[in-house]
This record gives structure tokens, sequence and C-alpha cells, in this order.
């Protein structure tokens, strides 16, 4: 994992994006922007640029944000227990720069019985072209 001080987070990333990637919060549901969004191409961590999953993973879970049924590659995102919020849950991270993406839940519809549900501030979709 690359490591970068806090400086270095501040001045790179907006405040919202700063908040959710590296203060491990959380957009509201809806609100996002890519919680709808059904254009080709591949989300990268808007941390780092490391590619995290493609869109034809993407579904519309009904729960307001990007959802996933696996990463692009094995490896490219990591899994941490979170127990914030009175909660157990799986924290997912970008295994390159450890940005807060959002968490994994066993409940997907696909054959992976996963839904990645990730925050829209902490990628980028590469359209496509």
């Amino acid at each position: 994992m690359t490591e970068k001080d806090d400086a270095y987070w501040r001045e790179k990333l907006s405040p919202d994006e700063y908040h959710v990637l590296r203060q491990k919060g959380t957009e509201r549901a809806f609100t996002g922007e890519y919680w709808d969004t059904t254009d080709s191409g591949s989300y990268a961590c808007r941390g780092c640029g490391e590619v995290l999953f493609e869109s034809d993973s993407k579904f519309d879970a009904g729960c307001g944000w990007p959802s996933f049924d696996k990463p692009a590659v094995a490896g490219v995102v990591e899994e941490e227990r979170d127990t914030s919020h009175g909660m157990l849950r799986t924290e997912v991270l970008c295994q390159n720069c450890g940005g807060h993406l959002g968490h994994v839940f066993p409940d997907g519809p696909t054959q992976t019985g996963l839904r990645y549900c990730i925050n829209s501030l902490s990628i980028d979709l590469k359209s496509e072209e």
C-alpha cells in the first residue's frame, strides 16, 4: 500500500472525497454521481487511480449506492471487519492507497452472492469510448 500523508490527501481530494476516502465517511443514499449510472467502463479509485470495478459487474441493488458483484481483479480491494455504528459489517478498501470505498454484503443477486456497496465519491468512471 502506498503511504501518503494527510496533507497530500487534503490537497489532492475535494473535502467530500476526503471525508469518504480518508475518514471512512458515507455519502447519502441516492445522491452520488454513479448510483444509477449504466455507462460502460472501468471504475477507478478516486484516490490513486487503481481500477477497482468494471461496469459489467454493476447492478441496481435499490440501495442508492453503486453496487457491484465482484472487483475488477482478485486482490484489488481489501476487506476489514467494521464494528462502527453498532453494526458488524465488512469494510472495503482500495488495496493500493487504503482509501475507504464502502462495504460488501452477502446478499447480492448474482452467482457471486455479493453486493459491493460503494460510495460514488470514492470511485471515478473511466468510460469506454
